[in-house]
């Protein structure tokens, strides 16, 4: 399940920002008396009572034709459209506003769980202030004080309330789940269609056209899936361009709903720095990962082109070593049918178990081959594993000392379990323990 995501909304300088960092424990948000110093959405972690979300700052939303505002109002609309709990704040000094009402009557619209925090009640005489905004009709108003941090625990109860009444879909664990990312035009979309054999997806030339992550359910030979397409996520210094870093988020909350993430490359325009770094968010995820090489019909090549790209991505993404590539085009549905059986693949390995004697004895006959280095004047001792998790495959190492447990033995010992049972297409986690004496 992805993490929940809380927008905080209102008119400007009601102490949005000033809350906002509170959450999440850093002055990211400018805070200032200006109004509108928050022109776009900031995005950050926070964490109440074990339950972690990620939190939007908003530009304060005001009554207006002029540009300015209207990009404030738009951001603070997207955020809404995001959020699955939206903060609407109040100042409590000011008392209730026109622009207030103008608010809610947008919260509204969006039908959205919405948690009314009244700020600026630095003192419990101030109280009486919070009976007029139980007119806007959004519930019990919550008396807060960002600045102060008094009253924000009551909020956050609400607001962590509103997360189990489902957040996400749940599907059946015989569901195979997949996504695909990528920078924007790299063909997410045309490759979505294509394997679903029709036009479920809106497809553009223009870059960037993909805002939501979509869910579509289809079954092949008799086996469930859900695919689901993300917007192009583009490099950090053009991320605030409009809905970019939406969108961003968006692919992100994707990727944790996945079981494996089929991450797109642009054939014809090859690998950039930013593929890389996409990439990137399904490994650390832990994700069953596929590198999909889209646009083949488009590139010019000869009997050895497929394979020096092929050896170009093993250069390029040596932490994706273990990823299956896969060269199509969803234009013309060249090589599409190998899509589905390599996920398949891919989503067996990526929660397969394996014997602990079976792992045992890989391990012994690993160290005999190659007896773990001194370290410190001591040799490690590996007396035994054991696998303790899957998606992804996770083991656990017992020795005499974790420290002396080097990251290019500990690569060795992974490259023995891949060689012995595959593990195509996921990542490993190895974890080392100290033995007890006991």
């Amino acid at each position: 399940m992805s993490k929940p995501v809380v927008a905080v909304v209102g008119r400007p300088n009601v102490g949005k920002s000033t809350i906002f960092n509170r959450v999440i424990g850093e002055r990211i948000a400018i805070v200032e008396d200006t109004p509108g110093v928050t022109r776009d959405r900031i995005y950050g972690t926070g964490e109440w009572l074990n339950h972690t979300f990620n939190i939007i700052d908003t530009g304060g939303i005001e009554v207006g034709n002029e540009p300015l505002l209207e990009q404030m109002r738009a951001q603070a609309n997207l955020a809404i459209d995001e959020a699955d709990v939206i903060v609407f704040v109040v100042d409590g000094m000011d008392g209730l506003t026109s622009a207030d009402e103008e608010v809610a009557q947008m919260l509204y619209r969006s039908d959205k769980p919405v948690v009314l925090g009244v700020n600026k009640i630095d003192h419990p005489s101030r109280t009486v202030q919070l009976y007029e905004f139980y007119s806007l009709g959004l519930g019990e108003p919550h008396p807060m004080s960002g600045e102060h941090g008094t009253g924000l625990g009551d909020l956050l109860d609400e607001v962590i309330h509103h997360f189990d009444e489902g957040l996400g879909a749940d599907y059946d664990e015989t569901v195979k789940k997949f996504s695909l990312i990528g920078r924007p035009n790299v063909g997410k979309s045309s490759l979505v269609n294509a394997i679903l054999g029709e036009d479920r997806v809106i497809v553009s030339d223009i870059p960037g056209t993909t805002r939501d992550a979509i869910d579509t359910s289809f079954t092949n030979h008799g086996q469930d899936y859900v695919i689901i397409d993300t917007a192009g996520m583009r490099k950090r210094g053009k991320v605030y361009e409009k809905t970019e870093k939406y969108s961003v988020l968006r692919a992100q909350r994707a990727i944790e709903n996945s079981d494996v993430v089929l991450t797109l490359i642009d054939g014809e325009e090859g690998i950039i720095e930013q593929d890389k770094k996409i990439a990137g968010y399904a490994h650390q995820a832990g994700r069953g990962v596929i590198i999909v090489v889209n646009k083949w019909d488009a590139v010019k090549k000869n009997d050895k082109t497929m394979d020096e790209f092929r050896q170009k991505i093993r250069d390029e993404f040596q932490f994706l070593s273990y990823a299956p590539i896969v060269f199509v085009s969803a234009k013309t549905k060249s090589k599409l049918h190998q899509l589905i059986p390599v996920i398949n693949t891919v989503d067996e390995n990526h929660s397969m178990r394996v014997q602990t004697s079976v792992l045992n004895d890989i391990v012994m006959d690993a160290v005999a081959m190659s007896p773990p280095p001194t370290s410190k004047g001591r040799r490690l001792k590996i007396y035994y594993a054991t696998q303790v998790g899957v998606k992804p495959p996770s083991f656990v190492f017992f020795v005499n000392d974790p420290e002396i447990m080097h990251f290019s033995y500990e690569r060795y010992l992974e490259n023995k379990i891949r060689e012995t049972f595959g593990f195509a297409g996921t990542p490993i986690k190895i974890f080392t323990r100290k033995r007890s004496d006991d």
